[in-house]
């Protein structure tokens, strides 16, 4: 059966323009492989940055838990020098 008999040439032609601008419409919206791709990008330069920022948190606590405990322990290692000589007494004590 022929299209433009049913419908009329006019008719057929809007309905071509329709289709037509449809598919445009289609080819305009992003290719889905491609979004996957820059989604797969922007977690990745996701993951970088929260690594980096982990990695000097990490870097900026070891070093603060080195500096806290090189105070303590060096006014440790004082008291227990400061005991032991007033234990010596002028005695030499067993190391």
């Amino acid at each position: 059966m022929d299209v433009a008999h049913k419908w009329g040439a006019e008719a057929v032609d809007e309905e071509l323009d329709r289709l037509i601008a449809k598919r445009a419409s289609q080819d305009r919206r992003p290719d889905p492989d491609e979004q996957e791709e820059l989604w797969k990008a922007s977690v990745a330069r996701h993951n970088a940055r929260r690594d980096e920022e982990m990695r000097a948190a990490w870097c900026e606590h070891h070093q603060g838990q080195a500096a806290r405990l090189r105070t303590v322990l060096e006014a440790l290692i004082a008291s227990h020098e400061a005991q032991a000589a007033k234990l010596e007494d002028g005695k030499q004590c067993k190391q």
